[in-house]
């Protein structure tokens, strides 16, 4: 037998001693059951009526601390994967000393489709697909399935569960694909979640957590107070290295202002260091509770340079079927479509919408030109109708199943004119003699369309795809030079951007209505910034206001307005020649 070298040995020792040292973390004292501290019950259900995921069965457990009283909603904290963490002890303890409010934790398993004969076939597994993907379904799930189940049942002693509805008063955590799950779920509603915990957090390339630090930088920052976990020996596999993109995770959100606190360790893809860090985090994500999880300051100078300070979004109105077609005159007033409805409005000088036109065709595109006209694409006749100053009515061309238009400052009117979201679509020009000319062809649902603040270019959404288009606009009006230019973010729910009405800025940027919000774009076709509307829908974008520095956004029953930093390109004015962009 040979015998082993003293060098190779000492070092296979040390080997050993490195990983028993990397995994040998300091036990917080409020992780072990302490003398005189009043222990909370845990509550064992089981849940299989779920119509987000339907055919699954879970269980899920519901701490309720012994301070609880049925008279008070209390704080909320949900777990995936079940009871982690130690998490009642710690509760018991952090609760007892005043360093966490009296919080229900609700501790939840992924769903399962079991097999009808379980010895001869494997249940169906849902957890990747629940806590992996992106969008807002189990965000959804939690909040219309699960919190009111748990408000269904009953302590021990006959106490009823009652739950905070506000965001402020409910944190969300979890580990590995249940980290990015929470995460997910506070991102999607941070009116529902504000405090996230996240272990080992699975934001790599398994179903699109990939490009969480890229949304994080663009997106208007949310009230989010964020604690991350992770090991330098955490996973690196075909899906992405869990370490590097938990660091990259922590930069983008401190680039983007977060109120974000980490512990990195040298530990691997398990829950030792979650545990022992686990008492820390609750104290970080609950301090100062009940004060507001406060919305911080992104780096991002595309973004900050728009926004201006307590400037949110204000409500113009609600109660309609399907908004569309903003657009504003000379004064800045804004005008809009209720498409189903048959309507237009008028914002008054009140800033509430008035209707002025109680028959109109089902219109949506609308736009005015250099002399006061308002035109509009009336879908019911088929036509597009010219409202003069004086109030007169006239059809500008007829036999043309149009969606929306944009009239250029030669009074040139271009107009989409959309087939199906499976056909090629048309751009139509119609001249000021009233010629109408197919301008372009082969878009899968143009849309929207504006012109650059210099007019020499067009752009077009196509709705079916992630693109806008790009022309040039030639001196007889026809287009050229046809390119996929703007790359739009697509959610991961859907397979399209859905790029619809879009306008520009003075400064050449491309604002445009997406299901993910309305991305706004530089002149080369990037994506720098994206603000989501209140109620997560977008329609159509105008500029509008005495000075033309209100954003206008038409969200489907309801019309948003927000001041911002610049000012919209006006299609009447002298076209103006913005500044080169930053390549």
């Amino acid at each position: 037998m040979k015998r082993i070298p003293l060098i190779l040995l000492l070092l296979f020792v040390h080997f050993l001693q490195a990983q028993n040292s990397a995994e040998n973390y300091v036990v917080d004292p409020a992780s072990e059951e302490q003398p005189n501290v009043p222990k909370g019950e845990v509550l064992k259900f089981t849940f299989e009526k779920s119509k987000i995921f339907p055919g699954t069965w879970r269980e899920y457990w519901v701490y309720v601390p012994a301070q609880y009283k049925a008279d008070k909603p209390a704080c909320v904290y949900v777990n995936q994967d079940g009871i982690q963490w130690k998490a009642p002890t710690v509760f018991d303890n952090l609760i007892f000393k005043g360093e966490m409010p009296v919080t229900i934790g609700i501790f939840v398993m992924h769903g399962k489709v079991k097999a009808e004969n379980s010895n001869e076939a494997l249940d169906r597994f849902n957890r990747s697909f629940e806590f992996d993907g992106l969008g807002d379904a189990y965000a959804k799930f939690i909040l219309d399935e699960i919190l009111p189940e748990v408000e269904k049942q009953k302590t021990s002693d006959g106490r009823a569960i009652k739950l905070s509805k506000n965001g402020n008063d409910r944190a969300i955590g979890g580990s590995s694909s249940g980290a990015v799950c929470a995460f997910t779920a506070a991102w999607e509603r941070p009116d529902a979640f504000t405090r996230v915990f996240s272990a080992i957090g699975t934001y790599i390339g398994l179903r699109g957590a990939d490009r969480y630090p890229t949304l994080i930088r663009k997106y208007e920052p949310k009230p989010l107070r964020i604690y991350l976990q992770d090991g330098s020996n955490d996973l690196n596999i075909y899906a992405g290295d869990w370490w590097m993109a938990n660091q990259t995770m922590l930069r983008a959100l401190t680039f983007s202002g977060y109120e974000v606190n980490h512990q990195w360790g040298e530990g691997g893809h398990n829950g030792k260091q979650g545990t022992a860090v686990f008492p820390d985090a609750m104290r970080y994500l609950w301090k100062n509770w009940p004060e507001t999880v406060k919305t911080g300051k992104s780096q991002n100078q595309f973004l900050s340079s728009l926004l201006l300070p307590e400037q949110n979004w204000e409500l113009v109105g609600e109660g309609y079927r399907f908004t569309e077609g903003p657009t504003v005159n000379r004064a800045g007033d804004l005008f809009f479509q209720d498409i189903p409805n048959g309507k237009t409005y008028k914002v008054d000088t009140n800033n509430k919408p008035v209707t002025i036109n109680e028959v109109s065709h089902n219109a949506s595109g609308t736009e005015f030109d250099k002399d006061g006209n308002r035109y509009e694409v009336a879908q019911k006749t088929l036509s597009i109708i010219k409202y003069t100053p004086d109030g007169k009515k006239l059809d500008v061309t007829t036999n043309i199943a149009g969606n929306d238009l944009t009239v250029a400052v030669n009074g040139n009117i271009y107009v989409t004119v959309p087939d199906g979201k499976e056909k090629p679509s048309s751009i139509f020009l119609i001249r000021p003699n009233g010629e109408k000319v197919e301008v372009d062809k082969g878009l899968l649902f143009a849309n929207g369309l504006a012109l650059s603040p210099d007019q020499t270019l067009l752009y077009v959404t196509e709705s079916a795809s992630h693109w806008v288009y790009a022309y040039q606009v030639f001196k007889d009006g026809t287009l050229g030079s046809k390119q996929k230019f703007g790359w739009l973010h697509v959610r991961d729910a859907d397979e399209n951007a859905w790029g619809d009405g879009l306008t520009c800025d003075r400064d050449g940027r491309i604002y445009v209505t997406t299901r993910a919000g309305i991305q706004i774009l530089d002149q080369t076709g990037r994506v720098n910034a994206i603000l989501p509307t209140p109620n997560g829908n977008a329609s159509n974008v105008a500029f509008g206001g005495k000075d033309f520095d209100i954003l206008y956004v038409t969200a489907n029953d309801k019309v948003y307005k927000r001041k911002l930093n610049t000012k919209g390109a006006n299609n009447w004015d002298k076209p103006n020649k913005p500044e080169a962009p930053k390549l």
